[in-house]
């Protein structure tokens, strides 16, 4: 075009000059009245006088015609030209999925015309139109698309321009969050997985999305207060495997990641899956609209979802109003983060002190104390009550654990009030209201457990005002496609009444169960969950139903033989974590030993092994089994009768005690 434009320039001036003339020799051979006659004879071109100059003007007449010609000519190789180039590129966008990893970015790529000439060639198609012969059908854009292809289809392919793109530093892409999911569970932890294996086993291909705001997979609590700190290896912190009491090793992850898919695979995955969102919290909750809001603004709708969000660890008004520089020197005894973090201060420091006497406190004071016996470290434990585990055990027994702790290095504050705590003199000062004054250097605060109940008011729940948590019936149902289970659901026990448990066991069951009534089963809660506390590998009990120590109690005990402990008991099982074999079906009828018992004991120095039942209007509703081992169905099975017994210690003869 630019040719073109060139001779026409030069040829401009000539067909002025032309045109010109003839007007002139026009206006020269016209009759006087300014009419032409019809015939008039052909006017000659020329600059010169009248009738003269024919062979000037027929060399201008050949010059133009010459011109028009080479314009036409250039202008149909130019749309022929044009129009190869656009067939060669839609084949070649055509197959570039096929090709991408066959490209040479280093070729160069015919570059296409311009947005500058595009209007010209539209121009000469319209001057010369049978000048351009018919395109082939498959060649041709439609009508709706004359021109070539948009400049997106480029944008897609860097590769094809002459000039590398500037660099840009690589940012990891965030997981794409599933927009919807039949089954979404709220929760990360024991009660969340066992809902998703439940719900997998009675809907094969069911999909499962857990939202968890911690970092980790599923995974179990009990190790962290108990086993991992026995561990021998040094990277215990980095691998969270330990070594059960029977030897074994094992992850405290329930499953690899392996097991679970990513959470973008989540709808388009065949045979469906469990997939987690770590990292990500559930602020917002429609219940009308189905549906839940993130943290991150994110919605996701549900058919049907299971709140498991466990509970936070309580703190001391006192420490909390103690200031900033007391609170980072405490922890609050909760997640694997937790454990990371006291097993690297413990190292570092000369005291520490435990505030509670509960299965936490006195299960952290045990290994924390076997570990100053190899460093030196100071181990403070202090409470309120008379004795370790004062409120769950009768007194004799929680004075005889009392001097177990000790025995393991652990210094002993009972009857302990904390009035206030101060840091002075990089020391923190833990002021008693009896006067008092113990000083350390790092607090770990294990006082109990607050059921999170962060939803109920956006979803508009109803919370338990004796017990807390979410109020659900014995399907554990809080609205008709709501559930809940594990520490944060109040729910009605049909044996022993509304109750909230804060156990491995309990999240087990209620979650399996939960799991079980979202797709449909419709059970009560039945079971009576048990737990267990191990104060190291030699000392250790099980209980179920309502273990207080206000409530009258009745003990009977034997002498412990080497089969009757916890690292025993788990050899014999094959398993650590003794609630992921209890189940109702073992339940079988008891059968007492002949064994002659002895008469009933409940102050004895030594509390070798035994069964300590709990009384309500004279019906057993708890019962703690002392260094005795895989009797829980026999337990579980006398509080669901629910009879009046008139010698317990014919009732004890039925978990074999006195056997050898």
């Amino acid at each position: 075009m630019l040719k073109c434009r060139t001779v026409w320039k030069k040829l401009a001036p000539l067909a002025r000059a032309s045109s010109t003339v003839c007007r002139q020799n026009v206006r020269r051979t016209g009759l006087p009245n300014g009419r032409i006659p019809a015939l008039v004879p052909a006017a000659h071109m020329s600059t010169g006088p009248a009738g003269g100059g024919g062979g000037e003007n027929r060399l201008y007449f050949a010059l133009v015609g010459a011109a028009f010609v080479a314009t036409g000519i250039y202008a149909y190789r130019t749309v022929q030209g044009d129009k190869q180039r656009y067939q060669e590129r839609i084949e070649e966008i055509s197959s570039r999925p096929n090709k991408a990893t066959e490209k040479d970015p280093d070729t160069p790529i015919q570059p296409e015309p311009t947005a500058a000439e595009a209007p010209e060639t539209a121009a000469v198609e319209a001057a010369e139109p049978e000048a351009v012969p018919e395109p082939e059908p498959q060649a041709a854009p439609s009508p709706e698309e004359p021109s070539p292809p948009a400049p997106d289809a480029e944008a897609a392919a860097p590769s094809e321009t002459t000039e590398p793109p500037p660099a840009v530093e690589a940012v990891p892409a965030l997981p794409k969050v599933p927009s919807h999911t039949p089954y979404l569970l709220i929760g990360g932890g024991t009660a969340s997985f066992a809902a998703a294996r439940s719900i997998r086993a009675r809907d094969p291909g069911a999909r499962v999305l857990i939202v968890t705001d911690e970092p980790d997979l599923p995974y179990m609590r009990p190790p962290l207060s108990k086993e991992l700190w026995f561990s021998d290896d040094p990277s215990v912190t980095e691998t969270l495997r330990f070594k059960q009491w029977n030897g074994k090793e094992r992850s405290i992850y329930f499953q690899p990641a392996s097991f679970y898919i990513n959470p973008e695979e989540l709808d388009s995955a065949e045979n469906g899956g469990v997939a987690v969102l770590t990292g990500k919290k559930v602020v917002h909750m429609d219940v009308r609209g189905n549906k839940v809001k993130l943290d991150d603004e994110t919605e996701i709708s549900y058919d049907k979802c299971l709140i498991a969000t466990g509970g936070v660890p309580r703190n001391l008004q006192v420490i909390e109003r103690a200031g900033d520089e007391v609170m980072k020197r405490t922890t609050l005894f909760r997640k694997i983060e937790d454990f990371k973090a006291l097993d690297k201060v413990s190292r570092n420091i000369q005291s520490v002190t435990i505030i509670g006497g509960g299965f936490l406190g006195s299960e952290l004071a045990c290994a924390l104390g076997r570990r100053s016996n190899e460093s030196g470290l100071e181990v403070i434990q202090m409470f309120p009550e008379k004795g370790n585990m004062g409120k769950v055990l009768p007194e004799y027994l929680s004075n005889w654990t009392t001097a177990k702790v000790k025995r393991e290095g652990v210094k002993v504050i009972s009857e302990a009030l904390v009035k206030s705590v101060t840091c002075k003199d990089d020391k923190l000062e833990i002021q008693l209201k009896d006067g008092r004054l113990v000083k350390t250097d790092h607090i770990v605060a294990a006082v109990g457990l607050e059921p999170n109940v962060d939803l109920a008011k956006s979803a508009g729940l109803e919370v338990d005002s004796d017990f807390g948590g979410y109020r659900v019936n014995a399907e554990l149902q809080a609205r008709s496609n709501i559930w809940v289970a594990g520490d944060a659901a109040c729910f009605y026990d049909i044996r022993l009444g509304r109750r909230r448990v804060e156990h491995h066991d309990h999240a087990v069951v209620s979650g399996r169960l939960a799991g079980e009534n979202m797709t449909g089963a419709n059970k009560p809660y039945w079971h009576q969950s048990m737990f267990w506390s191990d104060l190291g590998p030699d000392v250790g009990y099980e209980a179920i139903g309502i273990v207080d120590s206000s409530l009258p109690t009745v003990g009977v005990f034997a002498k412990a033989t080497a089969k009757d402990t916890p690292k025993a008991a788990t050899e014999e099982s094959g398993t650590g974590i003794r609630s992921e074999s209890e189940t109702e079906d073992t339940a079988t009828s008891p059968v007492a030993s002949s064994s002659p018992a002895p008469a009933v004991q409940q102050h004895k120095d030594d509390y070798g092994k035994g069964v300590i039942f709990y009384l309500r209007d004279k019906v057993v509703v708890g019962i703690i089994l002392w260094n005795v081992f895989n009797r829980m169905p026999i337990a579980r099975k006398i509080i669901k009768d629910g009879e009046e017994h008139a010698d317990l210690n014919e009732v004890a003869k039925l978990f074999n005690i006195h056997e050898d």
